[in-house]
């Protein structure tokens, strides 16, 4: 409704995305201590390690990700994301 409303819900947005991003990649199973076993990573790791003759390839989404979940987000990327998700959430601030 107003520059309040619009404001809150982007800030909504950004913390959001923030928080959410590292927490979706761990439960998918990109971990801090590698790859859970028998997870939706595993089976992705597995494939992307048949189609490159048995390795995984440096810079695949899989490298990227596990490195993601071991590591966190850069600086950059978690303003990246803040960044996206403060636009999603004012969207939405401007809808409601």
């Amino acid at each position: 409704m107003g520059l309040l409303t619009l404001a809150v819900a982007a800030g909504a947005g950004a913390a959001g995305t923030v928080f959410l991003v590292p927490a979706v990649i761990a439960a998918v199973g990109f971990t801090a201590s590698g790859i859970a076993a028998g997870s939706m990573a595993a089976s992705m790791m597995s494939t992307a390690a048949v189609a490159n003759g048995g390795g995984v390839v440096a810079g695949s989404a899989v490298a990227v990700l596990q490195s993601v979940g071991a590591a966190g987000l850069s600086s950059t990327v978690t303003a990246a994301v803040a960044s996206a998700g403060a636009a999603v959430g004012g969207a939405i601030g401007l809808l409601v």
